[in-house]
């Protein structure tokens, strides 16, 4: 069965750092786009950053550029979501996604938005 679960969010003070997992069942992650999702309330949901594990091309949106760090570990089939300098307006529900045609879904420049697994989500929220 083909299951990605995310985990590790939480309540973080402003400036404060989590670090989000995403490990897959079902199939190797190191063959796959792996992107990073957020959907705050009430807001789109938006696309923030992704990784080609197969030959480390990632790509992050401005809004987490120099905050936000993505990596992979194959061996645990896990990405990883690193997060630092949180800001209020990082609260959201983060979800990772997966999708076996990496470089169309993830490169350098952007990531699609229609990958074909999901994780079910966990809430991060930064306040004080």
């Amino acid at each position: 069965q083909v299951q990605l679960v995310e985990s590790g969010g939480g309540l973080v003070q402003p400036g404060g750092s989590l670090r989000l997992s995403c490990t897959a069942s079902g199939f190797r992650l190191g063959y796959y786009a792996i992107g990073w999702f957020r959907q705050p309330p009430g807001k789109e949901r938006e696309g923030i950053l992704c990784i080609r594990s197969s030959d480390g091309t990632t790509y992050y949106a401005d809004s987490v550029k120099g905050r936000f760090t993505i990596s992979s570990d194959n061996a645990k089939n896990t990405v990883y979501l690193q997060m630092s300098g949180l800001k209020p307006d990082d609260t959201a529900v983060y979800h990772c996604a997966a999708d076996k045609s990496a470089y169309a879904y993830c490169s350098g420049s952007g990531l699609k938005y229609d990958y074909h697994y999901w994780g079910q989500g966990t809430q991060v929220t930064v306040s004080s």
